[in-house]
């Protein structure tokens, strides 16, 4: 995930208030793929995240020349793209229970030094995907804007509209849900030969430390 300098997310939204085409596409390329994944995620459905990230990006193209000068990209994209899905479930009565595909929570992968440890990845990545969505849709919101996207917790307590104590208490609830279903959640079957050191080593990898 690339973290773009605040003075080149400064200068582009100037532009975006001018109405500059080149700056819309700089923003899209830099977060499509994020408010893709967010929205796939949250939503557990690929076909309701595609069409809710081109009504998020169809809002930034209307809402472009009344943004705020000082606007934070990420956290505004977010926080449009969090009422479009909690809007489309609120107006399709969807349950947030209904099973849809599992969507990869590390799309892009990453090369692994050894076989075990590939195999000790595929199998915790899918472990950690399952259980999350089995959480609450405002548990999986929570730990996917942290300790995905990389939002401060203030910066997505306002995607979230609570405050910042309500929102580390919630992420607080969320990471030990997160810890609770995959404790109960069986390991799938492993390289024979991998080692308890190099399991340890990619769980530290996959669940990484937010900020509390």
């Amino acid at each position: 995930m690339t973290v773009m300098e605040r003075d080149t997310e400064l200068a582009l939204v100037d532009r975006l208030r001018d109405g500059d085409p080149a700056a819309f596409d700089a923003v899209y390329e830099a977060y499509r793929a994020r408010v893709f994944s967010f929205l796939a995620r949250l939503a557990r459905s690929r076909e309701v995240a595609e069409d809710l990230a081109e009504e998020a990006w169809l809002r930034l193209v209307e809402t472009a020349p009344r943004l705020r000068p000082d606007t934070r990209l990420g956290p505004w994209l977010f926080t449009v793209a969090r009422n479009l899905y909690y809007s489309y479930c609120r107006s399709r009565a969807t349950s947030d229970a209904a099973a849809d595909a599992l969507i990869s929570l590390w799309p892009g992968g990453s090369p692994r030094p050894s076989p075990f440890e590939e195999a000790a990845a595929r199998e915790l990545e899918g472990r950690v995907e399952r259980s999350l969505a089995r959480l609450p849709a405002n548990h999986r919101e929570a730990l996917l804007l942290v300790g995905v996207e990389g939002l401060t917790p203030a910066e997505a307590a306002g995607v979230c509209g609570l405050t910042p104590e309500a929102f580390r208490q919630r992420l607080s609830r969320a990471r030990a849900a997160l810890d609770s279903a995959l404790a109960r959640m069986p390991a799938g079957p492993v390289a024979p030969k991998l080692r308890e050191e190099e399991v340890s080593r990619t769980a530290a990898k996959a669940e990484a430390e937010v900020p509390s």
